[in-house]
């Protein structure tokens, strides 16, 4: 065993004894501990557990590898998961404690009067939560897969088993105390790192002000100059330039937003403190939590591509020695290549590594590679060969044409008059750029180590809260508000757990199939969440005149619509190859991403439910008193049940 597995099964097996051994200490004994953590969680805590349950692998894993390999555009996650927050603990948050009840469906069925109203809000909620969870399993997979040598499908397996134990034996209290010891692991993991890394590059040990200083070489060249250089000498666009749309960029910071202002799983936690003062007074405790992280990710992100560019790029580009050689590459390489999330290919033969942009040679190849192997696979088990073969003439002739544009395009004729074939990095993975840079940057193991213990961390604390909000729904108000209102408390824990492990299983099962990596999977649950819980959710707190057939009617017009467009580009169901259309810009509503048509699916649902409240009967008297005191910013009972 090295010393690097030695360190990491330390620092990971410490980190699970004691989350299971807090999971045990807190064990809810109640519907109220389960659900609630007995509302009586204080503020600071109730922030930390907060940071912990929104922060997921996403931000942990994924936020920084888009970062680094979007640049300028990867803007929008920042400005949309922070912004959001914000929006959450302005215009939701305090309303919702004050009205006092333990989960959005339950407020959405006393709120609009109507039980039907509650399923469509389950409905819902389940569709947001699972989606959002399987990119946690991603990460939890990828995660395992590198640092505990397992297959990333024993990985899942294994991630499966402690997040069962935990959410469904502690329940809201269990997973609010893990969650504080999680929040601590992951923001050292993510800090530790990123200080060594930002020292080694500019000298400033602080990554945030590293971000804008200058190289640590002597060059006099500020940190992102540098990278822009390193990347545009390589075809690649600059850095830190818009390269996405102006459109995009907006819809997609707005969507995450507004996403983020409807996630049930976060909103939950304001039902954990005494008040409404101590509702507000936990955002803003979490806001500075998630500001240590969301503050360094961008530094994080620039520093990890800079670093994987100049492993590659030994030297001046076209030169004898300006690459890396195949057989001296680093030990962090042919680790990450075994997971399947890293690849290389020498496409010239001449044992050096390539990476630049060969303007879409490299994907044409892959799809012709795909293409092939499918139609050897039809051959074998007899199936459709006339299909296969009508794909890989297809994709050979789109290969053929970009092997053309290659030769021709000035921008890569330069790299072709060098002997190069294509760019030979052909797969690297947005999710494992965290993981890998402390490994990149030559860290300590006990440091790759730490990295490894914060990114499983930051998944199963998130994929904890996923899987509780889906369990309360089935058993609080499917169970018990809608089919079983007689049932006992005894057996109403007893049906949150089964729903507990039916999630897990299906998240597990599509956490092996994800429809992307971990934060844009993240992002088009965030896209369900705003076009259907938001709007639903404002327009109770602040339109007195929004009914039962409005709320139902926008609710089901959001989502149906955002998910028929994500199903159109991502597959139905997000089974790959049942896509509509290619998810390219071209193809998309004005130019709109799957990821940011979440914007569009919210003022579907507000248009649609203004309109059919306007033609449908007011809501009752007591309905309307209840939207002006539930404004009233004073006082709050108990979380109940009704």
């Amino acid at each position: 065993m090295t010393e690097l597995q030695i360190w990491t099964y330390t620092l990971v097996g410490l980190s699970f004894i004691l989350y299971f051994g807090i999971a045990w200490w807190a064990r809810a004994g109640s519907t109220s501990d389960f659900y609630v953590a007995g509302g009586g969680i204080g503020p600071i805590q109730n922030g930390m557990a907060t940071a912990a349950d929104w922060m997921s692998a996403a931000s942990f894993i994924s936020m920084a590898g888009i970062i680094a390999f979007k640049g300028y555009d990867a803007s929008a996650y920042l400005m949309g998961w922070t912004g959001g927050y914000v929006l959450m603990a302005m215009l939701l948050a305090p309303y919702l404690r004050k009205f006092g009840k333990f989960t959005v469906p339950e407020f959405v069925g006393d709120r609009y009067y109507s039980k039907t109203a509650r399923v469509v809000a389950v409905i819902c909620l389940i569709v947001i939560s699972l989606t959002y969870v399987i990119g946690q399993m991603k990460g939890v997979g990828v995660t395992f897969s590198r640092f505990l040598g397992v297959s990333m499908e024993m990985g899942l397996v294994v991630g499966m088993i402690i997040v069962f134990f935990y959410a469904a034996f502690g329940g809201m209290k269990g997973i609010t105390y893990t969650q504080i010891a999680q929040y601590v692991v992951l923001i050292l993991a993510y800090t530790v790192p990123a200080v060594f890394i930002s020292f080694n590059l500019t000298g400033n040990p602080i990554p945030q002000l590293g971000l804008g200083s200058t190289m640590a070489d002597g060059s006099g060249m500020y940190m992102l100059d540098k990278l822009d250089q390193v990347v545009t000498d390589l075809g690649f666009k600059a850095y830190s330039m818009q390269n996405d749309s102006t459109i995009n960029i907006f819809m997609l910071t707005m969507t995450l937003m507004i996403g983020t202002a409807g996630l049930p799983h976060v909103i939950i936690r304001f039902f954990t403190v005494a008040t409404v003062k101590d509702a507000r007074s936990s955002a803003g405790w979490a806001l500075v939590f998630i500001a240590l992280l969301y503050t360094t990710a961008p530094a994080v992100g620039a520093m990890a591509r800079l670093n994987l560019m100049q492993t590659v790029q030994t030297g001046e580009i076209g030169s004898a020695d300006g690459n890396l050689a195949f057989d001296a590459r680093p030990k962090w390489m042919a680790n990450w290549e075994k997971t399947g999330l890293i690849s290389f290919q020498d496409k010239n033969g001449d044992g050096k590594i390539q990476y630049y942009n060969d303007g879409g040679l490299s994907k044409a190849q892959a799809d012709l590679g795909a293409a092939e192997k499918a139609l050897k696979e039809a051959q074998d088990k007899a199936g459709n060969t006339t299909a296969a073969q009508a794909d890989v003439d297809k994709a050979k002739t789109a290969a053929d044409a970009a092997m053309t544009k290659y030769m021709s395009d000035e921008k890569t004729k330069k790299f072709a008059d060098f002997g190069w074939k294509g760019n030979e990095v052909t797969k690297v993975d947005n999710d494992i750029m965290v993981l890998a840079n402390p490994e990149i940057a030559k860290l300590p193991n006990w440091v790759i180590a730490l990295v490894a213990a914060g990114g499983i961390a930051a998944a199963l604390s998130t994929a904890a809260g996923l899987l509780l909000a889906i369990a309360s729904s089935v058993s609080h108000d499917l169970l018990k508000g809608i089919m079983m209102p007689n049932i006992s408390e005894k057996n109403e824990l007893m049906a949150s757990r089964v729903a507990i492990t039916f999630a897990i299983i299906i998240a597990g099962y599509m956490g092996m199939n994800p429809p992307g990596f971990a934060a844009e999977v993240v992002a088009l649950a965030f896209g369900l969440a705003a076009s259907s819980i938001f709007p639903v959710l404002m327009m109770g707190i602040f339109s007195k005149r929004m009914n039962t057939q409005g709320a139902i009617a926008g609710m089901l017009a959001g989502i149906g619509l955002t998910l028929l467009y994500i199903f159109w580009f991502k597959g139905w169901f997000f089974v790959k190859g049942t896509e509509m259309a290619p998810n390219k810009p071209e193809n998309w509503f004005l130019g709109i991403s799957p990821e940011a048509f979440g914007t569009v699916g919210a003022m579907a649902n507000f248009a649609v439910a203004f309109i059919v409240a306007k033609f449908t009967p007011e809501p009752p008297e007591h309905i309307q008193h209840l939207v002006e005191d539930v404004r009233i910013p004073r006082g709050a009972g108990g979380a109940i049940a009704h």
